[in-house]
């Protein structure tokens, strides 16, 4: 296996895409990418906002095609988010033609003007990937290919066995949506404890998770 690492100024088209993107950010970077759905054409992410001064992340459900889910840490106008990517329908057939065999991983950083890449697989994959992604770069700045071993770890595995069932639950009945597809007290009752027992668990299972994917950062 090798990684990948891409460093390219964007083309045109792809900055006026984005456009709508950095009118509330100066840049993001994915700490993890969670799920990729290419049928759905959807991507589950954990980011890191740069926010431009004016802007309130209380005040923000939507970042470009990003749907902020939950904000799991700030730090002045940098925010850690859970989003859901949604791909416009315009451009999904583009989306799908990257279901190839690979894995995302860091550093990739996202700005108006600077892009970084960062992908895991096998050498015939990453060259399809290069050949897909060229058409998006006004030029590229900097390539490596490396050796690398994919070493990441279950950060569930971090989690006592309630933690881990509460934050699943609060997952797949839609608690991290917004709006709120369940509320605390329908969520605690469905686990059957308490809802302070119930907050107790998710608050400390987020913060676990967060220190796994962010040590080293």
């Amino acid at each position: 296996m090798r990684k990948l690492t891409l460093e390219m100024v964007p083309s045109r088209s792809t900055r006026e895409a984005m456009r709508p993107l950095f009118d509330k950010i100066h840049s993001y970077e994915i700490l993890e990418t969670l799920k990729i759905d290419l049928e759905e054409c959807i991507c589950i992410d954990l980011v890191e906002f740069v926010l431009k001064d004016d802007v309130d992340i209380n005040d923000l459900r939507y970042i470009g095609d990003m749907e902020i889910l939950s904000v799991m840490r700030s730090d002045g106008n940098r925010h850690v988010c859970l989003i859901k990517h949604h791909e416009p329908e315009a451009s999904r057939d583009e989306f799908r033609e990257f279901d190839l065999n690979i894995i995302y991983t860091a550093p990739t950083m996202i700005s108006e003007n600077r892009m970084v890449i960062s992908i895991l697989g096998e050498q015939a994959e990453l060259k399809r990937f290069l050949e897909l992604v060229r058409p998006t770069a006004e030029s590229i700045t900097n390539m490596t290919f490396k050796r690398a071993a994919y070493q990441k770890q279950d950060v569930l595995s971090a989690l006592t066995e309630r933690q881990r069932e509460a934050v699943i639950a609060a997952y797949h009945h839609g608690y991290y949506d917004y709006p709120k597809r369940i509320s605390s007290e329908e969520l605690s009752a469905r686990l059957n404890i308490s809802k302070g027992t119930m907050m107790e668990h998710l608050r400390k299972a987020e913060g676990r998770i967060l220190r796994e994917i962010l040590t080293g950062y």
